[in-house]
This record gives structure tokens, sequence and C-alpha cells, in this order.
């Protein structure tokens, strides 16, 4: 494994490089001021191909091992994870702009995630038994056998740098794979050191690699890997998937949001305020699941935007070391900085109110104040466009009808959430969204439960993480038929055919499969 380069920071903002490569390194810059954090080499196809052999090579010892001996090396990771958690928020700090508060959350998820496929993988991948529904079959033992893809290629993004880079590659080392990541190129240092300390202070297996670059490195792990788990934009998603057709490599893609709020006219208005202010403002609105478009009904509009206004109004925003003392950090890319500006501006001229924010930070880095906008339409870039920001759109609507039909309308189709006091209503109107995930009287929940698949619909995904779903997209089923007892030289089946036999045979299988007992005696 390559370290990455050590380099005195700049005091300079250079917006225009963060996540830059050359054909050799890629600049690591802070989102809170824009300087020079480090530079990584970049890993070229060759590299990319000799990782992904080497962890190959190692992969049948570490399905052998079986879920006890994975269970454990996991479990070391898990403990790591723990007793390094300041460490690693340290430095997701560093490269990500997030508050002391985020960069917390990802290291315990983790250790969760190991936990929960520790504790669940057998159930969901023991072998199976299923009795033959033929009973000239029940002869036979029939047994269903779950085994990994090899290698498994995780590409991940930099909005969660540590929770989108493990959560699927925890899946899939359980399930007995091995795992090579290729982490954004703005946000590389966290993986880096994980999969350090995987190597030299655990000491475990190598079957958990890492590879840094761009498109290109992105590529070529593709063309490596046996399967490969992305997630990002759709854009990009399209892409991979194109791409992984070429050898036929099975995807599971986790893309794009514009994830909605339903608000009833009989929600705890308060609540829902508080809901939509964290649900669309945390990690700065850099949530493939933030909520990016509220509907609230008529009668409860005008209290509901005053009472958002109002907390949003008083959240503290800045880069606050381990003090806890903000609640919004900066933007991790400048390029997304300039998506948020553009959305905002375009609803202020299409007759939106900014009742607060609404403008770019002062000084160094790559920040956007936290934004509510009201009176909200669907004209606008900011209802129907990612934003993936620290802002809140608001929509005034005549009723739920109308709420849910807006909901839907829509490319993308994430998650999303209800609010009201009827949770049995708020059950109903779920199960007309169309999205992969809802919560009904809350937000972000739904991955934070891991005994329930996450993923989208429509361009929002392929495939589910979490729950029986997240595990067993990294394995391939075979079936196995043993015979229960000593087998004669040859099956009725096999050659020789004759009429005689084959009459046989035709009334044996008629009688099986026919219903009504004249129908299956041929009269």
């Amino acid at each position: 494994m390559e370290a990455a380069t050590e380099t005195t920071p700049s005091e300079t903002t250079a917006p225009s490089t963060h996540g830059a490569a050359t054909a050799e390194v890629i600049e690591v810059r802070k989102p809170a001021d824009g300087s020079l954090l480090k530079t990584v080499p970049v890993d070229s196809p060759e590299r990319v191909a000799e990782v992904v052999a080497r962890v190959r090579a190692a992969q049948p010892e570490w399905e052998a091992i079986g879920f006890a001996g994975r269970r454990h090396w996991l479990g070391k990771l898990r403990d790591w994870l723990i007793e390094n958690d300041e460490r690693l928020a340290d430095l997701m700090q560093a490269e990500t702009g997030k508050v002391r508060a985020d960069a917390k959350l990802e290291a315990p998820f983790i250790a969760g995630a190991i936990n929960f496929y520790s504790e669940n993988a057998e159930r969901f991948l023991g072998d199976e038994t299923p009795r033959a529904s033929l009973p000239i079959m029940r002869v036979k033992k029939l047994r269903t056998v779950y085994r990994p893809h090899q290698v498994v290629g995780n590409i991940s993004p930099w909005n969660f740098p540590l929770i989108l880079a493990f959560d699927d590659s925890v899946a899939a080392l359980m399930a007995g794979a091995a795992v090579v990541i290729k982490p954004s190129e703005f946000t590389p240092l966290i993986t880096m050191e994980i999969v350090r300390g995987w190597k030299e202070d655990i000491g475990g297996p190598d079957v958990l690699d890492y590879v840094n670059g761009t498109a290109e490195t992105g590529g070529a792990l593709v063309d490596e890997c046996d399967y490969i788990q992305f997630t990002g934009s759709d854009r990009t998603g399209k892409i991979v998937l194109k791409r992984a057709a070429d050898t036929l490599t099975p995807v599971s893609l986790e893309l794009g949001g514009k994830d909605p709020m339903i608000v009833l006219r009989d929600a705890n208005v308060e609540r829902a305020a508080n809901a939509a202010a964290y649900g669309g403002l945390l990690n700065s609105g850099q949530i493939c699941m933030s909520i990016e478009r509220v509907y609230v009904e008529e009668p409860i509009y005008d209290e509901f935007v005053e009472k958002l206004t109002d907390k949003v109004h008083t959240l503290r925003q800045g880069a606050d070391g381990r003090t806890y003392d903000s609640d919004i950090g900066a933007m991790a890319t400048p390029a997304q900085l300039e998506i948020v500006a553009d959305h905002v501006e375009d609803a202020r001229e299409k007759g939106a109110r900014i009742l607060t924010g609404g403008r770019k930070g002062d000084g160094p880095g790559y920040w956007y104040e936290p934004t509510v906008i009201a009176d909200a339409d669907h004209t606008m870039k900011c209802m129907n466009d990612e934003t993936f920001g620290p802002t809140v759109p608001v929509m005034k609507v005549s009723d739920a009808d109308e709420a849910l039909k807006l909901a839907n309308d829509s490319r993308y189709g994430l998650s999303g959430s209800v609010m009201t006091r009827d949770f049995d209503r708020g059950v109903a109107i779920a199960r007309k969204m169309e999205m992969g995930a809802v919560n009904v009287d809350d937000v972000l929940t739904n991955y934070l439960t891991m005994d329930v698949p996450m993923g989208g619909w429509k361009t929002s995904g392929i495939g589910s993480r979490h729950g029986a779903y997240g595990i067993k997209k990294f394995v391939r089923a075979e079936s196995i038929l043993a015979p229960r007892f000593a087998q004669g030289k040859a099956d009725p089946l096999w050659f020789p055919r004759s009429k005689r036999k084959m009459g046989a045979v035709g009334r044996v299988l008629r009688f099986f499969n026919a219903r009504g007992l004249r129908n299956r005696l041929g009269l």
C-alpha cells in the first residue's frame, strides 16, 4: 500500500484544485479554508489490477475460515474503530469540513454494522434445505448454498467517507468476499487510514485494500472486480453500469435523491419544523436522503414556515474542532457550493422568498448559509434537481392528495417522510409514495435501522443495502442435489428412449402435476 505524501498546508484558498488529480497525485484540501491537506498518489489501471489480483489470491482462505473466523477479524476492526474514534473524527473533519457532531457519527455506525452482520450473516446466508415440491424428486436431498463474489469493488462518495466506504464493505467481507475500495478523490484519507489500521495495527488478512484516483481508476476497478457497489450521482452511476456491461459484472447502485417531506394539517407543527431543519441540513444537507422539498397543507403552512425559519436562523455554522459548538459545517467541494448558490438564485428569480440564509460565506473555504426557501414550486431547480446543500425549500399545497402527487413527481425515488399525528394514515400515504424508504413522523432514521433494506427506486438506484438484501447481493446462489440412497445403473429419463418407457414417465408426471383425480388418471 502506498502512503500519502505529507505536504505543508498552504494558507491560501485554491478551490479550483480541490480534489484535482494530475497524472501522479491528488490534492486533498480542507473545505473549511481551502488549504492543502495532503497529496495522494494516483493508482494507474495496472496498479488497480495488481491490487485486485492480490486480494483475489487471499480470498479463498478468507471464505474458508467461515462465519466464525470472519466474525473474529471484523470484531477486531470494530474494536479498533471504537478505540480510534476521536482521531478518526479529527481526520474526517479536516478532509470533509464536517462539524464534530457529524464526524463522530460515522465510526460508531460502522461498529454497529459489524455487530449486525456478525450476528445475522449466518442466518441470512446459511445453507437452505428445501423440501422438493414434486414427490418423485424427494429421493434427492436439495440444498441451496451461497458463495461470495470473489472481489467486490466499492466506489464510494465524499459526503460520508467512512460510512459509505465501509457499510457495504463490512457486509461483503462477512459474506466471504475480498474488497477493494476506491474512495472519492476529495476524501481519500479516512479510507486509507482504516485500511492501514486493518493491515498494520490489526494484522488482518489481505482481503481489504484501496486504490486512489478519478474516473480512470474507477473504470479500471469496474473492469477487474467481480461485483461493483457504487454510491454517487445517477449520471456517474449510468457510466458505471455501461462499463460493467462489457464484462457482465453485476452492480448495485445507490444514487441521488430529491427526498420529499409531506406535512399534513394534523401534524405537530413544531416537531415537523424541527424534523425539516434536521433532515434538510444535517451534514450541510449533503446526504442523499436529505429533505430537499417540503409540501405543507395550507391551513398550517404559515405557522410551519415561521417555526422552520426561526429554527434555522438559530443554527450555528463554523469549523468547531472537538468543541461541538457548531451545528452546520462547510460544503465538501467547491463545485457543490456553486450548485447550491445556483439553485437558490434560480428560486429567488422565480418568486420564492429567501427567509434566512441565501448567501455564500465570507472568507476562505466552501461555506453556504443554512437557507429556508418559502413559496417554492416545481418550476424551480430547488424542487426538481438534486441540490445536496443546506437549503430547505417549502411549497404550499391544498391537501394530502396534491402533496402526494407532487412528491411522486420526480425522477428520483430514494426516501421521504410523512409528518402526521395519525400514524395509520401516515403509513397509508407512505405505501403510495414512489420511493425505497419512507419515515412516518420522522426523518433519516430509515438508514440507521440495519434490519430493513435501504435502496432507491427510479433513477435513485438499483439494489439495496442493509438487512438480508444488503449481504445477499454479494453472494451467488448454488443449488446442490444429492441422492438419499444408492442409485441404480440408469435413471428412467436416461438413454436409450422407448415408447413404453416414455409413456410410463408421462403417466407419472401427469399424475403428480394434474389436478383432480380424473385428470391425474387420464380418464
